[in-house]
């Protein structure tokens, strides 16, 4: 019998080595699976690549892995905000290495490496330094920068619900970067708010199928700093 509920956050990342390249999901303050994030913290795996919309905000959740020392590289869009203290004071002291990459850029390396594309032409940079050295074609008259798809060790993803087999639906704009980070890891890893029988997820609503899908965590609503779920009355 297929039973991908995890008993806790701790047996879902219980095996997270040193060295893992981790995508972690999420866009502002809506998707991010806190509870993994938490949970990473305590699990102890180190010299991590993380791969995420952003560098962390405040102290908390990706702040926390960070100012943690557990994390040797990030791959993000947007590394600095009004509150990225913790990433600011990593990066200047030489302690992290940033790569940056275009959200555009970012989300389609990442899809590409799920759908199994070796690499892909894309205008995005061409002319910065973004570009680097990377190998440049011209392409019906438009230049184009050669980029490689992101792979991931482990994806730690938050979806609206699941069942036992893995099938996810996300809710509105908590999906973002969800779906493809799932498809491009070895391992992923998914809280949800609600486990659903078999059979009740209707399937023209399963975003993510079961078959990228490898351990479920149920967890409890809770408010975000932007208001998320009310409390109950």
């Amino acid at each position: 019998m297929i039973n991908k509920i995890a008993r806790s956050v701790a047996d879902a990342l219980a095996g997270i080595p040193d060295g893992a390249t981790v995508l972690i999901g999420g866009f502002g303050t809506a998707g991010i699976p806190n509870e993994l994030i938490d949970g990473l913290v305590e699990q102890g795996a180190k010299d991590l690549t993380v791969v995420n919309n952003n560098a962390g905000n405040g102290e908390t959740g990706l702040a926390a892995l960070l100012k943690a020392g557990r994390v040797r590289k990030i791959i993000c869009s947007f590394p600095r905000q009004a509150d990225s203290q913790v990433f600011d004071g990593l990066y200047r002291s030489g302690k992290l290495e940033l790569e940056l990459v275009p959200q555009g850029n970012l989300a389609e390396r990442i899809r590409a490496a799920g759908a199994g594309i070796g690499a892909f032409f894309c205008p995005t940079g061409y002319g910065t330094q973004l570009a680097g050295n990377r190998e440049t074609r011209e392409i019906d008259g438009k230049q184009y920068v050669l980029e490689y798809p992101i792979h991931g060790d482990v994806a730690l993803i938050k979806a609206e619900r699941g069942d036992r087999w893995g099938n996810l639906v996300y809710r509105k704009a908590a999906r973002n970067f969800g779906p493809v980070m799932a498809m491009a890891a070895k391992k992923t890893i998914a809280t949800v708010h609600d486990i659903a029988e078999l059979g009740t997820l209707d399937p023209e609503t399963i975003v993510t199928p079961g078959i990228f899908v490898h351990q479920v965590v149920r967890i409890e609503r809770v408010a975000t700093q932007a208001g998320g779920f009310k409390k109950a009355a």
